[in-house]
């Protein structure tokens, strides 16, 4: 099992799908928290590309774990996981690689891109966000006036004084508080809002991701450690530096159901990137609905990925 070890302790899983001599391509994943695996293989031609799937810092196999007890997150930021993928291209010998980013993936793909422009060839990005303070506010407040019921309980699942405020930094000292009950009451509050906003475009099912206590704390303590802090970025800072990927092969494609990460962040997005083509498909914020991974794959194959 490979791991690369990058800075403050951390080792970070990878492994490579593909022959040596294809177009190489990163994945990477939604959360933040998710972890890789096989199921974004779906995306790729394994003709066409070799793809690396990487589990970002201190989820899926990487170590340490985001749950265990102890934790401490501090070195987990935006620019230190740009700085691991930027480990991993040099560890691998790639020169230039495609990059694929779903959801979470995607605001860290753009902040990679625009740190390291030389080193990408082209890029699709679906579900699009940025991770601002006002997406997260849509996220864990706004959002609250399509699901008045289940918003209130996710509301409450923090202490009344905390309500009024920055819902994920309350749900981040509950998900690192000592005691254990409380934790996992967090997370399973945290995850049923996931549910609640990710399943608005197919009907509310339950993912079964969720079902993992060891899952569940840690997807919860690192969605919440980002977003309360907006990503460690300042406000539209990816917006902004859009202009730097120019001359970047790019393909956004959301779901116009997609209430999670509303239409408007790709659609600003698509006229501040030279050169990107914005697809609104139908469905919600899920990449593995039909349309979306039919556009995805096409975006993938057509990219021009030849360094």
């Amino acid at each position: 099992m490979p791991f690369l070890p990058v800075s403050d302790g951390n080792l970070l899983h990878w492994e490579a799908h593909g022959t040596a001599n294809r177009r190489p391509a990163i994945v990477l994943h939604g959360g933040p928290g998710s972890g890789c695996n096989d199921g974004w293989l779906t995306f790729f031609d394994l003709d066409v590309h070799r793809v690396v799937l990487l589990d970002q810092r201190n989820c899926g196999r990487s170590l340490p774990h985001a749950a265990e007890p102890e934790i401490d997150l501090g070195a987990n930021t935006t620019r230190n996981l740009v700085a691991d993928i930027e480990r991993l291209r040099e560890h691998l010998g790639i020169d230039r690689w495609t990059v694929l980013g779903g959801s979470w993936g995607s605001t860290l793909a753009l902040a990679y891109a625009e740190t390291h422009p030389d080193r990408v060839t082209d890029m699709v990005l679906f579900s699009v966000c940025t991770t601002t303070h006002r997406e997260v506010d849509w996220i864990t407040r706004g959002v609250a006036r399509l699901f008045p019921g289940r918003w209130e309980a996710f509301r409450d699942g923090v202490p009344e004084a905390d309500r009024d405020g920055n819902l994920p930094a309350a749900y981040s000292r509950l998900l690192h508080s000592p005691d254990p009950e409380v934790r996992d009451r967090a997370a399973r509050d945290w995850c049923a809002w996931e549910d609640t906003h990710m399943g608005f475009a197919t009907g509310f099912r339950r993912s079964p991701r969720y079902e993992d206590p060891v899952f569940r704390l840690c997807f919860a303590r690192l969605v919440t450690h980002y977003w309360k802090n907006a990503a460690f970025m300042g406000e539209d800072e990816l917006l902004r530096g859009a202009s730097r990927l120019a001359g970047i092969p790019g393909t956004l494609v959301h779901g116009r159901l997609d209430v999670s990460s509303s239409p408007d962040i790709p659609w600003n997005l698509a006229r501040a990137w030279p050169g990107s083509t914005l697809k609104i498909v139908d469905g919600g914020h899920d990449g593995s609905e039909a349309e979306m991974l039919k556009v995805v794959r096409t975006a993938l194959l057509s990219g021009t990925g030849d360094a």
